[in-house]
């Protein structure tokens, strides 16, 4: 009987020994895991309840704020200015999580990523042991005065807006239609919220998917700005060779022809082709420079990487190795004049713009100006850095010429960019997607001897006719982005955006 009971108490023991270990294994080991587990209901809870920092536009608007409210979360997030930032500062849901600067900067918004610092005198000490508000307000690069600017200027129509300082990679404005009210998401009505995500989900154009950054078009012409850089940046002797005068261009290996825009005629050297934006000299450069050097070009402005901005999900543009075009030469004239499988986001046209204004480099691009704490003392400035070298001074600099001829030239396609006083370097693009439409493009940067603004248009999805091009219906909006920037379309007298410091 004794050794029945110690055998019970054995077990009980054992059975509590067990307990210990596995309750000390949950609450110390575990507990980091488990407390950001998705599945964590009051982890989520608390996290949706936590005060978060303002984000404010460069020009001083408030983008988000916390809201106090009376129920469970205690904090209701507000966007003020609707569907206009939603690209940019994205959103902050109960039910679907956050996107865009609310997901980038979600420690530095509620503080958890501010560094703990020894008190020094009685009131820090204080401050440390009493509740004390923890969260940092986030001022961005882009302008509300600019932003407004760019959405105006779409006026309605599916398209995109970027435009960016290229000497430090600041995003300005960020402007995509379609867009939507990211309020919709951050109510704690959860059947609401649900319902309105279910409506976006419906909405053409991919509204959840910023197309600024996150979708992608073919380039069309624009992409003739990388295809001129390999000409000098390799085979220079090609800019000055006299491709012949034709309304097509016959392919090799193959009967079918590559055919200008509604059947016009063009050749002459590159700065001609370069102009009016010929597609079958540029087919010819293509073949002429070889897929190796046109893909690696392409690689070198950023195509098939990710760009390094401060966004989350940034897509990134493509251009098919050079092996893809071993037995496909005609591949390799499309792909020059950036038709076939080439394709690009217009944040990555309007870094190829900026690395021709920034003398060849690509500064990383960032929509992060400045940090500051909850009484208003910055913390942190973001610092420009380069991420590629694309091309050199000597490339870029030719580049600035054939893309000034754009849109000085009587016959240049970019004519409808221009400003009086201001030197604009542009290129138009209209890429023929094979559905009857074209995506209508123009990328341009300003002033030209010492640019401070580059910018990207896109229109897609226009009908396919002569009064549905990048020169006509892009460059105009480019034109109202730029006039407004350069005419005080930004925080302080003649000064660049506010968060936005030079190298």
């Amino acid at each position: 009987m004794n050794r029945q009971i110690r055998l019970v108490g054995a077990g009980i023991m054992v059975l509590f020994v067990a307990l210990f270990v596995q309750l000390n294994y949950l609450q110390v080991v575990h507990a980091k895991a488990l407390d950001s587990n998705p599945l964590n209901g009051r982890a989520v809870v608390k996290e949706y309840s936590a005060r978060r920092g303002d984000i404010v536009s460069a020009d001083g608007v408030t983008l988000a704020t916390s809201v106090p409210t009376k129920d469970q979360f205690r904090y209701l997030r507000k966007y003020p200015t609707g569907s206009l930032f939603e690209a940019v500062t994205g959103y902050f849901s109960f039910t679907y999580g956050s996107d865009g600067v609310e997901r980038s900067y979600d420690r530095v918004l509620t503080g958890a990523s501010s560094p703990f610092t020894l008190p020094t005198s009685l009131q820090q000490l204080r401050n440390l042991l009493t509740s004390r508000d923890q969260s940092q307000s986030i001022t961005l690069t882009v302008s509300d005065k600019l932003q407004t600017v760019a959405r105006n200027a779409l006026a309605g129509r599916l398209g995109s807006v970027v435009a960016l300082d290229p000497a430090t990679g600041a995003i300005l404005a960020m402007y995509s239609n379609p867009s939507f009210d990211p309020n919709l998401l951050s109510v704690h009505n959860q059947t609401q919220v649900q319902a309105n995500y279910k409506r976006l989900l419906a909405t053409p154009g991919g509204v959840l998917a910023p197309g600024a950054y996150r979708q992608r078009w073919f380039p069309g012409s624009t992409f003739k700005i990388v295809t001129a850089s390999a000409v000098y940046d390799h085979k220079p002797a090609l800019a000055t060779k006299p491709y012949p005068v034709l309304s097509s261009l016959p392919l090799p290996d193959t009967a079918n022809r590559l055919h200008n825009f509604a059947g016009e005629v063009c050749g002459g050297p590159l700065l001609e082709l370069f102009t009016v934006s010929c597609d079958t000299g540029f087919g010819q450069v293509g073949l002429d420079l070889g897929a190796g050097i046109l893909s690696g070009e392409a690689d070198r402005f950023g195509f098939n990487q990710a760009p390094p901005i401060d966004l989350p999900f940034a897509a990134e543009s493509v251009f098919p190795p050079a092996s893809s075009f071993a037995r496909d030469l005609p591949g390799v004239a499309y792909s020059a004049i950036g038709q076939q499988d080439v394709q690009t986001t217009p944040l990555e046209m309007a870094m190829i713009a900026g690395a021709i204004a920034d003398k060849g480099t690509i500064m990383t691009p960032h929509v992060l100006g400045h940090v500051t704490d909850s009484q208003n003392r910055v913390v942190t400035t973001y610092k420009p850095r380069p991420w590629l070298t694309a091309t050199s001074p000597a490339t870029a600099a030719q580049l600035t010429t054939l893309m000034l001829a754009v849109v000085n030239s009587p016959n240049g396609t970019g004519v409808a960019a221009r400003i009086p006083g201001v030197q604009v370097a542009g290129k138009t693009g209209t890429a023929q997607t094979g559905t009857g439409k074209t995506d209508d493009w123009f990328v341009a940067f300003a002033p030209a001897a010492n640019p401070s603004i580059a910018v990207a248009v896109v229109l897609p999805d226009q009908p396919a006719a002569n009064e549905y091009q990048g020169g006509t219906l892009a460059a105009p909006i480019a034109k109202a982005v730029i006039e407004a920037y350069l005419s005080g379309a930004r925080p302080g007298s003649g000064a660049r955006l506010h968060g936005s410091p030079t190298p």
